[in-house]
């Protein structure tokens, strides 16, 4: 083989080295996607555990709630359509949080299992409590603890002040009166001006 041939292999060489060396690396954040995948469900399996009496305890007409675990970059513990637990950045803080109107609450951002669990838990009685009262006809729901507002439960509602009617019905008719001597003055003027205009002196 002459050394031509020789050169002329070697960026072939060079470039397969070179695609190997990123499929390797590929491979390697895979595996570290993958692995922390697997970390996040793992904790959010040991929660669902911590749960699982009280998933069981829901009654079974009620259907409100999905308790699931979804896939993905980052799986997480679906209480119903618009909750759900999902670890932080830190892999190891619980954020439970909630979908409203207004924007993402979070309900509860801890790294003791037990204290999401008793959150959510409390969240659960909420909903079933919410959804017996709409179901009895009750005219006033169950709001959620995180969405209460301790002063406007504590003051009364305010009353209309009654106010006398004597100075509104004096307001108007001042107001009356003073159109009056409005019109009254404009229709004098233009009667002087018409009589300047034909010539008649006073």
């Amino acid at each position: 083989m002459s050394d031509d041939n020789v050169t002329a292999m070697k960026p072939a060489r060079v470039l397969s080295d070179a695609i190997r060396d990123v499929k390797n690396a590929t491979a390697d954040r895979t595996d570290v996607v993958v692995d922390l995948r697997e970390a996040h469900r793992m904790r959010l399996e040991l929660l669902a555990a911590e749960l699982e009496q009280v998933f069981a305890d829901v009654p079974k007409d009620i259907d409100n709630f999905d308790f699931a675990i979804s896939s993905g970059l980052q799986p997480r513990l679906w209480i119903d359509a618009v909750s759900h637990v999902a670890l932080g950045r830190d892999r190891r803080t619980f954020r439970f949080v909630r979908d409203t109107r207004i924007g993402r609450v979070v309900l509860a951002e801890t790294t003791d299992t037990k204290r999401v669990a008793a959150q959510v838990t409390r969240y659960i009685a909420e909903r079933i409590v919410e959804r017996q009262q709409m179901m009895d006809g009750g005219a006033e729901l169950a709001l959620p603890s995180f969405a209460r507002d301790p002063v406007a439960e504590a003051e009364p509602p305010l009353r209309p002040i009654a106010r006398p009617i004597w100075p509104r019905f004096l307001s108007g008719f001042g107001l009356l009166v003073a159109g009056a001597v409005a019109g009254i003055a404009v229709m004098a003027a233009l009667y002087w001006l018409r009589l300047a205009a034909t010539g008649v002196s006073f």
